[in-house]
């Protein structure tokens, strides 16, 4: 883990917040938004220093307070150390925000299992291993929240080994919320339809990305700042009774 730090020791009161894939697309959406609520902000990233440095300078230019963290999330001592990093510098996690993912898009006939593999250990191990940090670490009153796709029920093609992988993600939360009872933390999952992100874009032409875009009944592409308004709600007071649900964020598709 190779930190990169711009923060000050914080006053325990203060709520903080880890961020995984903090440094682009709707991880960095999450992490401006929740710095922009008040809460300190670890930007977590496997290996964009440079992006992850960017978000971290954009929340402290608007009066935030952020740290850049380095760590494969599905690496057990390296997550579990930015959480030991982040308790030392401010004193606990109050929210956890798993934005970290992968995507590879194949017919499941032509697919190489390594690739599955891949995906599978970013996007299953990876949100078990951070789930499995936020259990023991989020202090009362906090928030876990994971990210699905909306592609786990509209069943596009391509999307097979994708969507296996955040059913996986859907069923370790559904779960995990269950197994807090008594402890104060609510735990959901975000499930987004097509956001114009860098991850969603490459590789698709315009008439695929139009096509999708009217999909919604809303007849647009979502933006990272929608799915970040949905976050910062759900980690919110206002928020907190909602737990152990799947919200599909995606303009009204199935």
């Amino acid at each position: 883990m190779n930190p990169t730090d711009t923060a000050a020791p914080e006053a325990a009161s203060r709520r903080v917040a880890i961020v995984t894939g903090g440094s682009r697309g709707i991880g960095r959406a999450v992490a401006e938004r929740l710095a922009r609520e008040g809460l300190v902000v670890a930007v977590n990233h496997a290996s964009d220093s440079g992006s992850a440095r960017e978000t971290v300078e954009a929340i402290t230019a608007a009066g935030g307070r952020a740290i850049a963290l380095r760590a494969d999330v599905a690496d057990e001592h390296a997550v579990a150390a930015v959480f030991d990093r982040v308790r030392d510098e401010f004193g606990g996690v109050d929210v956890v925000v798993h934005c970290a993912g992968r995507l590879a898009l194949s017919p499941i006939a032509d697919l190489d299992l390594d690739v599955l593999d891949a995906v599978l250990r970013t996007n299953v191990r990876g949100t078990f291993v951070v789930a499995q940090q936020a259990a023991r670490r989020l202090r009362a009153g906090g928030s876990f929240v994971a990210f699905s796709t909306s592609v786990v029920a509209t069943r596009f093609p391509a999307y097979g080994a994708y969507a296996a992988g955040k059913g996986a993600v859907e069923a370790i939360t559904l779960i995990l919320a269950r197994e807090l009872r008594g402890r104060d933390i609510t735990v959901n999952t975000v499930a987004p339809g097509p956001t114009a992100t860098d991850l969603f874009l490459d590789g698709k032409t315009e008439e695929q990305i139009e096509a999708l875009a009217k999909a919604p009944p809303l007849e647009r592409l979502g933006t990272p700042g929608d799915i970040a308004h949905v976050v910062a709600f759900l980690t919110s007071a206002q928020g907190h009774w909602v737990n152990g649900q799947v919200l599909r964020a995606n303009g009204g598709m199935i």
